[in-house]
């Protein structure tokens, strides 16, 4: 694959994995049949990932609100996990790979939560390269808890309300541990961030792309990463200050 130069990688690459129920559907297949050719997706886009040089991927894998789904189908989505886990531990360490989750996995069942935090002990020293897995995971959810714990940490003195800014809010998301994502993709063609990394993805660029997940491969990966690559990254500075490298 060709790839755009070092600096036009992103470091952090988000995506919102749509298109399942809708590629089965066009197919005469149960909706659970795409989300299991989307779990085959998942393996090729990690691979690929790697291969362009991205070094955090976070995938949206199951959302807050996807809880109001039918039961047979969030059970199914539950085993298909739970049997991603299992054969992807072996892959993950082969390539070096660290495992984290973001979101309230609490909730999630007890077997698929053995099998997280088997993984994630298996990988965690792991550096070079991250795959973030988002289950149970809302980005209102999460400023919530996150509000929570900052309040918390100011009523025992371990934290200043003057002091209050997004830098020290911040250390109390999900995702304190990691850089904020370059470039967000959704796929399907829906032009939505449906509740997902809101604060995180504030300057973060972002591709819609009309294939369905379980289609999307490396190919498509790589377009994403090279209109990323034709942007101009400004930060609320005109582009003359980022010619002249000062602010």
């Amino acid at each position: 694959m060709s790839s755009p130069g070092p600096a036009k990688i992103p470091q952090h690459v988000a995506i919102i994995m749509d298109g399942n129920g809708r590629w089965a559907k066009a197919r005469g297949l149960p909706r659970l049949e795409g989300h299991r050719r989307g779990v085959e997706t998942v393996r090729t886009v990690v691979d690929a990932a790697r291969e362009i040089g991205i070094r955090y991927l976070t995938l949206y894998a199951f959302s807050a609100e996807n809880w109001k789904r039918p039961a047979d189908e969030i059970s199914g989505l539950m085993g298909l996990l739970d049997y991603f886990l299992k054969r992807e531990l072996d892959n993950l360490i082969k390539n070096r790979v660290r495992l984290l989750t973001i979101g309230r996995t609490g909730a999630l069942p007890a077997n698929v939560q053995r099998e997280l935090s088997r993984v994630v002990e298996a990988t965690k020293d792991f550096k070079e390269w991250t795959l973030v897995l988002a289950l149970n995971y809302g980005s209102r959810s999460e400023v919530a808890d996150a509000a929570r714990a900052y309040a918390a940490a100011v009523q025992a003195g371990t934290e200043k309300l003057a002091d209050a800014s997004w830098e020290n809010f911040s250390r109390y998301l999900y995702t304190a541990h990691l850089p904020e994502p370059d470039l967000l993709i959704r796929t399907s063609g829906e032009h939505r961030v449906s509740n997902f990394l809101l604060l995180q993805c504030a300057y973060a660029e972002m591709v819609f792309s009309p294939v369905l997940w379980p289609d999307f491969g490396p190919a498509d990966l790589q377009a994403a990463v090279d209109e990323y690559g034709r942007r101009e990254r400004r930060y609320g500075l005109t582009t003359e200050q980022i010619k002249a490298g000062r602010p």
